[in-house]
């Protein structure tokens, strides 16, 4: 009695159904021809843990399995390409989707294969961090919502009214949820636009060189910048030590 064939267990539970798969990156190519078959330049090889053994792989479109061992016979060897950034494949084409979906080397890499549920997990948690940001942002206050939009616009936030900064934030909250979240967290972001409105107010100064901050009123340093850093994060950095602490206070007070 001939010996039933096991199903690798990374083929278990394994749904039959149409699937499309997706380049990935950013840039997308018209045209994409991933490796579909073993060779020297690019090896297709799927270790199989069961048996410890390294298994060839090779799309043959007469053939209902991806490795070479259980191809028997004459094979009609395919090519996989995706155009415009994508590849469907039809329920009927078994091998080519489990050599896509289980075993290709390339997957993850060069492409993913569309998910309906992961995309809907991924599209909620990005809707809900863009609620929480939202309504971060409506409640925040002038002085760090012009300190987080400082980071998106520049000095430009200088000449905007309270209105247009809370509009313009809503709107940066929507657009890129994460960062701003990560900028509304950040106390050096504070702390940065704090010195750049000091100076702007004329209560300290930046050196020319931009490598010292001093009392605009008498010209007596406060500190020397580091080499090759942002004066202003350096300065952001200077208020959190003992002494600055104290120059923070003093600013506060001469900015109400």
């Amino acid at each position: 009695m001939a010996k039933t064939k096991e199903i690798p267990s990374v083929e278990q539970g394994w749904e039959i159904k149409d699937r499309t798969y997706f380049v990935k990156g950013k840039y997308k190519p018209l045209t994409l021809r991933i490796p579909s078959k073993h060779s020297r330049k690019f090896p297709m090889l799927w270790f199989d843990p069961e048996t410890n053994k390294q298994k060839e792989l090779r799309y043959a479109t007469n053939m209902s399995s991806p490795f070479v061992e259980d191809q028997k016979g004459e094979v009609t060897l395919g090519s996989i390409l995706f155009k415009e950034g994508a590849l469907f494949v039809a329920k009927e084409h078994q091998a080519l989707q489990k050599l896509l979906s289980l075993y290709h080397p390339l997957k993850n890499i060069r492409y993913t294969e569309y998910n309906a549920v992961v995309e809907a997990e991924d599209e909620l948690d990005l809707m809900e961090l863009q609620i929480d940001a939202l309504n971060a942002a409506r409640s925040m206050d002038i002085s760090q919502a012009e300190a987080i939009l400082r980071v998106e616009v520049g000095s430009k936030v200088s000449d905007m009214s309270s209105k247009e900064i809370k509009r313009d934030l809503l709107l940066f909250a929507r657009r890129n949820a994460k960062l701003f979240m990560e900028l509304a967290n950040d106390d050096n972001v504070q702390l940065r636009n704090f010195a750049i409105n000091a100076t702007e107010a004329n209560i300290i100064s930046l050196a020319d060189d931009q490598r010292s901050f001093s009392w605009a009123s008498n010209g007596r340093k406060l500190m020397n910048v580091p080499f090759d850093e942002n004066p202003y994060s350096a300065m952001a950095a200077f208020f959190k030590t003992d002494e600055g602490v104290e120059v923070f206070k003093s600013i506060e007070k001469k900015l109400k």
